[in-house]
């Protein structure tokens, strides 16, 4: 029976640029660092929650190979997202648009990390969630 999600994967070209784009600009916590003989298993993660995101090394890719990164974003919540937008915003976090925009789930605002890889952060107007 499965019981969690344990990792969703970013592809990257350079896995210490990611790290510091995901641990200082977005201030998420790394999580594991090992290094191999061929390669480096790499997760960073929010303080406290269950799910990692794999820094997964593609030195042979480019953005312009996988605009966008090639999959759909990365979801983040914030319970205040205004502020957690600002702090980004002075750690170097460029977004797409000026401020969050309203929706009728709550609001959300997006970035891409140095690869290309979409993230797109949230705040649930209401803080009930899905049973499950």
């Amino acid at each position: 029976m499965l019981t969690d999600i344990m990792y969703v994967t970013a592809v990257v070209t350079d896995q210490d640029r990611a790290l510091e784009f995901y641990t200082e600009g977005l201030g998420l916590e790394k999580r594991a660092d090992y290094r191999g003989p061929e390669s480096r298993f790499l997760t960073v993660g929010v303080p406290g929650g269950p799910v990692e995101i794999l820094l997964w090394a593609d030195e042979g890719a480019s953005t312009e190979d996988r605009p966008g990164g090639g999959a759909g974003p990365i979801f983040l919540e914030s319970d205040d997202l205004c502020k957690a937008v600002e702090a980004m915003r002075l750690r170097g976090v460029a977004f797409d648009q000026p401020e969050p925009e309203d929706y009728p789930f709550g609001v959300r605002i997006e970035a891409a990390d140095p690869d290309g890889n979409r993230i797109s952060l949230r705040q649930r107007r209401h803080r009930e969630r899905a049973d499950r």
